[in-house]
């Protein structure tokens, strides 16, 4: 379970700034997945990296009494200078898969399909191919919740299908909680919806009621 109490958020730049997120407040049961829709800039990546530790909120709190990947899709977090086998191994090592390395990094290796680049330094990547690496580190543990940011868009069409069958074949075994314009993905994925608007979120149990909430705040 994730709960999600009074949570705010907001970037502070030389003026200020507005609230990103406000008084955002939902609870997330144990094998539900949610789809968190809103328009570009809503706040959506925002909430699953708070959602995820990546980032933290200005006020408010997230309980996590559960296993949370990383955002998978931002492709961030690594260290450049390192290849991406070396990021593998450090990132297996600090998930306590010490024992696991050698089949985590053949997981990995064949997942993100990078080629040669897979022993080239991160910082030399493109954003797809961080996000490939990204995606399949991910899945190389077994988290209780997996968080999706438009990681199902990267990659060509074979890719794509590879990773939206990867999130199928969790169904079941863990949730995923997705930022994805893709409302095909969302209906056939998620059983919940969290609408983001003007920096309030709204829970609804049944994602296509969240959908038709975001439909209509777009004039759909």
């Amino acid at each position: 379970m994730i709960e999600v109490r009074n949570l705010y958020k907001r970037y502070h730049g030389p003026f200020g700034g507005d609230w990103v997120l406000k008084d955002v407040n939902f609870t997330i049961p144990d094998n539900v997945s949610v789809g968190l829709l809103g328009r570009n800039g809503a706040g959506k990546s925002t909430l699953l990296r708070i959602i995820g530790g990546m980032d933290s909120p200005d006020k408010g709190t997230v309980n996590r009494d559960c296993r949370v990947s990383w955002p998978i899709g931002l492709g961030g977090g690594f260290q450049g200078s390192m290849t991406g086998r070396q990021n593998v191994k450090f990132v297996a090592r600090i998930h306590g898969g010490g024992d696991r390395i050698p089949e985590i990094i053949s997981r990995v290796q064949d997942f993100a399909e990078i080629g040669k680049a897979f022993d080239q330094p991160v910082k030399t990547y493109s954003s797809g191919m961080r996000s490939r690496l990204a995606f399949g580190l991910s899945l190389a543990f077994d988290f209780d919740v997996y968080l999706s940011d438009e990681a199902t868009a990267v990659g060509d069409a074979a890719f794509k299908a590879k990773a939206t069958k990867a999130f199928k074949d969790r169904v079941g075994k863990a949730s995923i909680v997705m930022v994805s314009h893709q409302i095909g993905m969302l209906k056939d994925l998620c059983q919940a919806g969290v609408w983001i608007n003007n920096g309030t979120a709204t829970w609804f149990d049944d994602i296509n009621e969240a959908i038709n909430s975001y439909h209509k705040s777009i004039g759909k």
